[in-house]
């Protein structure tokens, strides 16, 4: 193995991202590799039947795209990283994440994975899912 010279962080803005971070730029450090940092805002359908009903239409989704990036920036600031490159986007997080793997040709993603219990053992994870399909390494860090 070369080393990685483009390492992906795929962070769900809750305080265990800081970890994820963490890792990522251990790894980064050790190789001298470029970080990005991704999260993904869940899509949202709305159900055009019920329109009608809503108040006047509100941005749902450029409200939570706009909370997101702020909450980026925030985690970026707090450590060190005012100037790493960062993305939000919307959509299934699973395919967003592996499709920008692939658009900035990570050579390493690095996401956190929490223990599962009950139904979501039997639904599957995202870490699972992103592992077999990614077009890179994968590395999942162990959170509490």
């Amino acid at each position: 193995m070369s080393g990685y010279s483009h390492i992906l962080m795929a962070v769900d803005l809750t305080d265990d991202s800081a970890a994820v971070v963490h890792r990522g730029l251990e790894l980064a450090g050790r190789f001298g590799a470029k970080v990005s940092l991704l999260h993904v805002v869940e899509f949202i359908p709305v159900d055009p039947a019920g329109e009608a009903l809503l108040p006047p239409p509100v941005d749902l989704e450029g409200e939570l795209v706009q909370g997101a990036r702020q909450r980026l920036d925030t985690l970026c600031t707090s450590l060190g990283l005012a100037d790493a490159n960062r993305r939000v986007e919307v959509g299934n997080i699973k395919t967003e994440i592996l499709r920008a793997a692939a658009e900035m040709r990570a050579d390493l993603i690095v996401l956190g994975s929490r223990e599962r219990h009950g139904l979501a053992l039997l639904l599957g994870s995202t870490e699972k899912s992103i592992l077999h399909k990614a077009p890179c390494d994968v590395l999942a860090v162990r959170l509490s």
